[in-house]
């Protein structure tokens, strides 16, 4: 359309003919070049190995290996080709405006058998496109995992199906949980209050009250899920399973004596189910005083 060598008409002319602006007749857009596409491919192949990096600390690794990038740059080759950080989002345990909240019943109080008190919570898993969360229920004395659930759904009828597994293997006396609408919807409440379920919830803003099962999903984030990449729900459904078998039947604790929770959990049922267990006495007969020690 624009003649740059017209005898006539000059470049500026035909732009001002044309309503052009004239500054656009000489930008060329620039080329991917041979040494952007290799660092885009570490750059993917360092997201998949720590996915939990953010840009910052890619940029020190990236340099460590000889590649100099900024980390504007990097937050633009991640965003271009669909790489985002593993990090804990806000608000996976929204509190319940409407229904009854129950007092945090496990202070000061000496877990001397299975099936005494099992905690229960949520927590999200990153899929390659997506979320999906789990839910899961631990016996506090044994550190077993007794039910879990999957599903790309934060609702109640996540935490009802990992409740269901875990109703096949005991009943327990007491179930702590945090405040959230989860836990404080009529049907579950409902659920623990037809067996016979005392149900505690923890302080507001107290993790600490819950720490059993927050310690449980830091193993499984940091021995199983961010060492993988899921692509599918099924996938990830899969990967957790099977960790979860590795967790209950084959990681020794330090807390328990280095034994493991099916062990603990099924001695304890079998033998002398109400006689308090060794490391009980050795860091104290409290819950309180024993959280600093779980593993």
């Amino acid at each position: 359309m624009i003649e740059r060598k017209h005898g006539k008409i000059s470049v500026r002319r035909q732009s001002d003919l044309l309503s052009l602006n004239r500054s656009r007749l000489y930008y060329n857009k620039r080329s991917t070049t041979v040494d952007s596409i290799a660092i885009a491919r570490k750059i993917a192949a360092l997201h998949h190995k720590v996915p939990f990096y953010g840009y910052r600390r890619m940029r020190v690794a990236l340099e460590e290996n000889g590649c100099r990038i900024n980390t504007k740059k990097i937050r633009r080759m991640k965003k271009e080709m669909g790489l985002y950080t593993v990090y804990p989002k806000k608000k996976v345990s929204i509190s319940g405006q409407v229904h009854k909240r129950f007092p945090y019943l496990l202070s000061d109080m000496a877990i001397t058998k299975p099936n005494y008190a099992w905690s229960v919570d949520i927590t999200y898993i990153k899929l390659n496109k997506g979320f999906v969360y789990v839910a899961a229920i631990i016996d506090l004395f044994s550190r077993k995992i007794m039910g879990w659930y999957l599903s790309p759904f934060l609702d109640t009828s996540l935490c009802l199906e990992a409740l269901n597994m875990a109703l096949q293997h005991g009943i327990p006396e007491i179930i702590n949980s945090d405040q959230g609408c989860q836990f404080t919807s009529a049907s579950w409440i409902e659920t623990l209050s037809e067996r016979g379920i005392q149900i505690s919830m923890d302080g507001k803003g107290r993790w600490a009250d819950n720490i059993w099962i927050e310690r449980f999903w830091r193993s499984l984030k940091y021995e199983n899920v961010l060492l993988q990449s899921f692509e599918t729900v099924r996938g990830a459904q899969q990967a957790i399973a099977e960790y979860i078998n590795f967790y209950n039947n084959d990681r020794v604790h330090q807390a328990l004596g280095y034994k493991t929770p099916q062990f603990i959990y099924q001695q304890r049922i079998c033998n002398n189910p109400t006689k308090e267990a060794p490391w009980i006495n050795q860091q104290g007969s409290t819950l309180k005083r024993l959280q600093p020690t779980l593993s």
